[in-house]
């Protein structure tokens, strides 16, 4: 059955929450007082009524349609002791008899007042904090630091696309890189479990919307910048700078950037934090470019990709990431120099990882959901003409037979892409079927045709086919293909639903491709993630 929109997995909060004054909340953000705050506490922020818990401060802000200050009422009845919104909000909420703090735009001063209710800013006792940006590779990094970090013994949390873990606890994420009144307050409660090392996906879209505000991480990390998100910006060079804020001194205290893409030496030009950089040459755009350190290949199989990585002082470990591609060494190379910037010493890495597996799981992320009979089949979270270049580069050398790729595209995002989208996997592969992803409120058919167009423009005698809904199109996948043969579905990756309409409806490429390859009579392993319905 199809799940409503808002059914997500909740905010998270410290056990112990804090208990501030009021009046000290109004001194702080520098607000206006409509009301009597004597003897009022707030013991957390939330923008969302759904998830306020009693005690707490709600933030209403203005939205595409509505004032959230609409919901002032409903925010006390569910316990709210205050609400922060600007003026006009201030006439709405009047009615809710609470004491409101006006400011002039509460969105852009909610990092602020989180970091202060939960003692989570620049001054606060916290983990130590690794913060990746970039198109592609965001979550992979993210979940290397903390396989890393893993083996080298820490106490670790994560927030990704994918994920949230908090000492060894796992939760479902609601977005890339949480609003800021989740995020403090979830590093609050990971700072009260022990967590001593927490790596988190920094989105553009979180930058500029102001979900990393009061954040101060210890190490940045760039992975790349390719055409993506032309939907929320309106060129690449406006997407660049979306970006470049998480290498300034009042958002990360150290930088590590990736020169793979063109866009890493801008961010190492206008960084004005200390920088190192560190470079894949297999594949750079610019494979003489020079770096602080430098990832070399030593081989790719089917269960990982070995690799060297050389820097300064004759510092070399060789390791492996258990994942395909070059692309995934230079995410676990980063991952490696970001822990090296972060303080852990150099030599306890080695330790842990020259000459052995890097233990990381990277759910989505080209994972191999067959079994070692029958064709392989990766299940992929790449929606971009870049990451689709390189997953089909990586899956093409380790196939010894035919490339079945299988994608489609968001609705209502970037459309701009669509069509290298369709040439890109056309060009990398043998047989190409196009299908439906999200397409929430747009016409599947039409995103298809786009997808299909430049797919026939780039290689009008390829093998080129249509299947919807994506339920049918992996069956139809596994039938065209054999031992020795490959296929890549991108796209969908760890995600567990499709957006239809604004539903959300149960739903795993991983587990329908399982499903499709056992009944064509494939082994398959045992799943490694949640099943979302039953066989």
């Amino acid at each position: 059955m199809p799940t409503d929109a808002s059914n997500l997995p909740p905010v998270l909060r410290p056990a112990r929450p804090p208990r501030r004054a009021l009046v000290d909340l109004v001194a702080h953000v520098g607000g206006r007082l409509i009301g009597d705050a004597d003897g009022v506490t707030v013991t957390g922020i939330t923008l969302a009524t759904a998830d306020l818990r009693a005690g707490e401060a709600f933030v209403a802000v203005r939205g595409g349609a509505r004032h959230g200050a609409e919901f002032a009422s409903v925010a006390a009845d569910r316990g709210a002791t205050a609400i922060v919104t600007d003026a006009a909000g201030a006439d709405i909420a009047e009615a809710a008899g609470l004491p409101i703090v006006v400011v002039d735009d509460p969105r852009a001063a909610l990092g602020d007042l989180s970091a202060w209710v939960y003692g989570t800013g620049r001054d606060g006792d916290l983990p130590v904090l690794f913060g990746t940006t970039g198109t592609n590779g965001k979550t992979s990094v993210s979940h290397l630091l903390e396989g890393i970090l893993g083996q080298l013994g820490a106490v670790t949390g994560l927030s990704s696309t994918a994920e949230r873990h908090i000492a060894g606890e796992v939760i479902v994420s609601r977005l890339t890189t949480p609003e800021a009144s989740e995020f403090h307050a979830l590093l609050a409660l990971m700072r009260e479990r022990g967590v001593e090392a927490v790596a988190v996906e920094v989105s553009a879209q979180a930058l500029t919307r102001h979900r990393v505000d009061g954040v101060v991480f210890d190490v940045a990390g760039f992975t790349n910048l390719t055409h993506d998100h032309l939907d929320d910006y309106g060129d690449m060079a406006e997407y660049f700078e979306a970006k470049l804020p998480l290498f300034r001194a009042d958002r990360s205290r150290r930088g590590v950037v990736c020169l793979d893409s063109a866009a890493g030496s801008e961010i190492v030009a206008r960084a004005d934090i200390p920088v190192v950089t560190i470079v894949t040459p297999a594949i750079a755009d610019d494979p003489a470019q020079t770096a602080d350190w430098t990832i070399d290949i030593v081989e790719e199989r089917q269960d990982g990709t070995r690799f060297r990585l050389r820097g300064p002082g004759e510092r070399e470990l060789t390791t492996t990431v258990p994942v395909i591609g070059p692309h995934m060494a230079a995410n676990a190379g980063l991952a490696i120099v970001m822990l090296l910037e972060g303080g852990y010493a150099w030599d306890t890495i080695v330790g842990a990882l020259d000459g052995s597996v890097i233990d990381a799981h990277l759910p989505g992320r080209i994972q191999r959901v067959s079994g070692d009979r029958g064709p392989a089949v990766y299940v992929d979270f790449g929606h971009s003409p870049d990451a689709f270049s390189k997953t089909l580069a990586a899956v093409r050398r380790v196939t010894p037979g035919r490339v079945l790729m299988l994608f489609g595209a968001d609705g209502d995002r970037d459309k701009t892409k669509r069509h290298d989208m369709g040439a890109t996997a056309v060009l990398g592969s043998d047989i190409l079927i196009v299908t439906d992803h999200h397409p929430r409120f747009e016409d599947p058919d039409a995103i298809r045709a786009t997808l299909l167009e430049g797919a026939r423009s780039a290689r009008p005698d390829a093998d080129i086919r249509e299947s919807s809904p994506p339920e049918q199109a992996i069956v139809d996948a596994v039938s065209l293909v054999g031992e020795g043969d490959a296929i890549l579905w991108a796209g969908p990756g760890h995600q567990d639903y499709r957006d239809i309409r604004g539903q959300r409806t149960p739903y795993s490429a991983r587990e329908l491709a399982r499903r499709a390859l056992r009944d064509a009579g494939w082994p398959v392993p045992e799943p490694s993630w949640p099943v979302p319905y039953a066989d």
